[in-house]
């Protein structure tokens, strides 16, 4: 035991950065006894009709079948949290706990979800004033860390002990990380195109997981039909009221990273919608407590062109998104012929001021290229996707090159499938210098 804390006392004198605030903060997500944050959460609340839910219990969709959405006492919150208490905690997602329903620590799970950074892209010829959200450095390589962190939490904290889930990929790892953290059991289920190496690390992560031979909302119609017969809660996007909240920790970040301002436009890649719509509650509720003025970035809602339910929506000035039959798109992870939140995201683009896009593969694949030779910025092709949507938006006067725009690359691409580099050189040949030329 000399030793130990001889090692502990050498460690922490190295890295002080971990002797206090960060380190309870580490500890806490482990299960340390962390002070509990005063809850300002109050009640669920139907996203269609307004009708209210109590805290305290698992809920599903509201009896209209629609999205619950959590509120806050965002009055007393205001006065209770000041801007400059943020100051001493760590960069992390629940630096901003008061904005989020979990108020027990013990039920605040972690797995280092770090403030993701904006990087400039200064030499792509797509020009402007452009900002890459990096999301592919959370756990899990994409953001889905964010709202799996949360509903796991919540489900922690709500003594839920068997989840189930349809996804694209990305989802289900974070699921199964979060939930094998919190020893919560995880059931996925995963279109039959879903790449291997998604299906593959959702086994590793501790979760079952099977390929169902349709598309997402497939997977989705066989949770519901288990249910009941397996004791399944259902974690399917939107059908559970705390992924959002998760989702939510961009928009706040993102005004913390910009001085509590916000972009003059976003580019969001949009399957199931939680993250846009989620940013679009943060920014009211930081000008609910007076972090933030009335300006409100455009959002742009970006989809591929082999799966644009929302876009075909917005341009026939639909309240409601059609499902989208035989969807096909390289970036799977905005496949969703069909999203529950379609009416919530169609708001909030219309609300801003925004657009909803749709792109073909040929210009994803062409933009990733691009921006990796030109920046050493490897985006996933939902990333690439919103970065073909910018250029496609200044080219149409859509945006402005004078405008701050901020693109949203939410997955790592080393999950996908890349471009063959099937160059060899023989070492007993002799040199060859024209090898190298173009």
């Amino acid at each position: 035991m000399i030793v130990c804390s001889a090692i502990s006392k050498t460690y922490l004198s190295i890295y002080p950065a971990l002797d206090g605030t960060l380190w309870d903060s580490v500890a806490g997500g482990m299960g340390s006894p962390l002070p509990d944050t005063k809850s300002y959460f109050t009640h669920l609340e139907c996203s269609a009709t307004g009708e209210t839910y109590p805290a305290g219990q698992p809920h599903n969709l509201s009896q209209a079948g629609k999205p619950l959405l959590a509120r806050y006492d965002l009055a007393a919150l205001k006065g209770g949290l000041d801007q400059r208490d943020l100051a001493s905690r760590p960069q992390d997602l629940w630096r901003y706990r008061e904005f989020l329903p979990v108020a027990s620590a013990g039920n605040r799970l972690t797995l280092g979800e770090i403030r993701t950074p904006l990087l400039p892209l200064n030499r792509w010829k797509g020009g402007g004033r452009v900002l890459v959200k990096d999301e592919s450095r959370l756990p899990t390589g994409s953001f889905k860390a964010r709202g799996l962190c949360l509903a796991v939490s919540m489900a922690k904290e709500l003594g839920i002990r068997r989840i189930a889930m349809p996804t694209n990929g990305n989802a289900g790892a974070a699921l199964a990380a979060y939930a094998s953290l919190a020893g919560i059991e995880s059931y996925v289920f995963c279109p039959e195109d879903t790449p291997e190496v998604n299906v593959r690390e959702i086994a590793l992560q501790g979760a079952r997981v099977w390929k169902v031979n349709g598309y997402i909302h497939h997977c989705g119609q066989l949770v519901a039909e288990g249910k009941e017969a397996m004791g399944w809660f259902d974690f399917s996007t939107l059908k559970e009221p705390y992924r959002i909240e998760g989702k939510k920790t961009m928009g706040l970040e993102l005004a913390e990273q910009l001085g509590w301002d916000v972009p003059d436009v976003i580019f969001y890649p949009t399957g199931g919608g939680t993250g846009l719509i989620g940013m679009w509650k943060a920014f009211h509720e930081l000008e609910a407590v007076g972090w933030l003025g009335k300006k409100r970035p455009r959002m742009m809602a970006v989809q591929a062109s082999g799966c644009a339910p929302i876009v075909r929506a917005f341009e026939l000035g639909a309240p409601f998104a059609e499902e989208w039959m035989e969807a096909s798109t390289v970036a799977s992870g905005i496949r969703v012929p069909k999203a529950v939140g379609d009416f919530l995201i169609l708001q909030a683009v219309r609300e801003s001021g925004g657009a909803a896009m749709a792109v073909p593969d040929e210009a994803i694949l062409e933009t990733q290229r691009e921006i990796a030779h030109q920046e050493g910025l490897l985006l996933g092709p939902e990333g690439a996707a919103t970065a073909a949507a910018y250029a496609e938006a200044l080219r149409t006067d859509l945006v402005s090159g004078e405008e701050t725009a901020v693109l949203f690359n939410c997955g790592t691409p080393l999950k996908y499938p890349m471009p063959p580099a099937t160059a060899t050189l023989d070492r007993h040949a002799p040199f060859d210098a024209t090898v190298f030329e173009d």
